[in-house]
C-alpha cells in the first residue's frame, strides 16, 4: 500500500479502538506499544533499567493484545514490536514469528536498547537483528512488511547516523525505514532524499504542523501517529476526572458518542485479513 502515494496508519491499542478506526475507513492500521502498555496500567518501553522490576509489559501480553486488535480490525495490521523483546537476533526472529502467528501483516524492530549508557544497539548487531527478522518473516510463508526503525535522533545522535543505520536496515531486508524524531520539513526531506527505501514518519506529536498533503509532497510513504491517539483520549479522561472531582459538573459528556452508534460499530462482524502487505 505504501508503494504509491502516502499511507496513513493510525495506531490502535485495543479491540475497540481498532474497530472504530477501521470503521472510519482506514485500509490498514498499526498498533502502539505505548498505548497497549498504558491500557494495562504499565509504562511504555523506555530506559527500562530505571524502571521497577516487572514494570514493562512482557512480550506475551503485548502479542495477545496485538492478536485481539488483528481479530477486531478486519484490515491489515502492522505491529509495534519495539526492540524485539531481547538483544539477540534469535530472540528478534522469534518475536517476528510470534507476531506473524498472531495475524500481524507487518511489524517494526527498533535499535533502542533501553540502556542509558548505551542507548542504541551496536550497528553490526542491529543489522544482524533486522536480517534475522527478515528471515523469520520470510519463513512464515506469507507477506510481512518489516520496518527497520532507528532511534538515533531520539537519543541525540546526528542525522547522518540515522541515515546510515536506516539504509543498513533496508539493505538487510527491511521494507521500510522509520526514523522517529524527524518531524520538521527539512529533516524529513533530507531523509527522503538520502534513504534507499520508503520512509515512515510519526505525526501527532506536539509542535508538528505538517499535514498529510505536505508529507506526501515531501516524498513520505507511510505515516503513523504512535501513542498520540490514546494520550489524547487519556487527556480527555483526566480533564473529565478533574471536572467531576473539583466541580461536580458533567460537561465532559457533551461530546460523547451515542451508545447506539457504538453498538452499531461493535456489532458489525469483522474478519482479520492476515498476510496482506501494508
Amino acid at each position: 500500500m505504501h508503494r504509491d502515494g502516502c499511507l496513513l496508519l493510525p495506531n490502535a491499542w485495543d479491540a475497540g479502538s481498532a474497530r472504530l478506526l477501521a470503521a472510519a475507513g482506514f485500509p490498514a492500521l498499526a498498533t502502539t506499544s505505548a498505548g497497549i502498555a498504558f491500557s494495562h496500567g504499565r509504562p511504555d518501553h523506555d530506559f527500562f533499567t530505571e524502571q521497577p522490576a516487572g514494570g514493562r509489559l512482557d512480550r506475551a501480553a503485548m502479542l495477545r493484545q496485538v492478536g485481539e486488535i488483528v481479530a477486531a480490525a478486519g484490515v491489515p495490521v502492522s505491529a509495534d514490536l519495539e526492540e524485539g523483546y531481547g538483544g539477540s537476533p534469535e530472540t528478534v526472529a522469534e518475536t517476528v514469528a510470534l507476531a506473524h502467528a498472531a495475524g500481524a501483516a507487518g511489524g517494526n524492530i527498533e535499535d533502542f536498547t533501553g540502556d542509558r549508557a548505551s542507548p542504541l544497539y551496536d550497528r553490526e548487531l542491529a543489522v544482524e537483528r533486522i536480517a534475522a527478522a527478515r528471515a523469520a518473516a520470510d519463513a512464515a510463508g506469507a507477506p510481512f512488511v518489516l520496518v527497520g526503525r532507528s532511534d538515533a535522533l531520539l537519543v541525540d545522535r546526528p542525522v547522518a547516523e540515522a541515515v546510515d543505520r536506516a539504509n543498513a536496515y533496508l539493505a538487510a531486508g527491511a521494507d521500510c525505514a522509520f526514523v522517529p524524531g524527524a518531524s520538521d520539513a527539512d529533516t524529513i526531506a533530507l531523509l527522503v532524499r538520502e534513504l534507499t527505501g520508503p520512509l515512515n514518519v510519526v505525526m501527532g506529536l506536539t509542535g508538528s504542523k505538517l499535514t498529510m498533503a505536505e508529507l506526501a509532497d515531501l516524498g513520505v510513504r507511510r505515516v503513523t501517529v504512535g501513542g498520540s491517539l490514546i494520550r489524547a483520549m487519556y487527556g480527555h479522561l483526566r480533564r473529565a476526572a478533574d471536572e467531576l472531582r473539583n466541580s461536580g459538573t458533567f460537561s465532559y459528556a457533551e461530546d460523547q458518542i451515542p451508545q447506539t452508534t457504538l453498538n452499531d460499530v461493535f456489532r458489525h462482524s469483522a474478519r482479520a485479513q492476515p498476510g496482506h502487505r501494508v
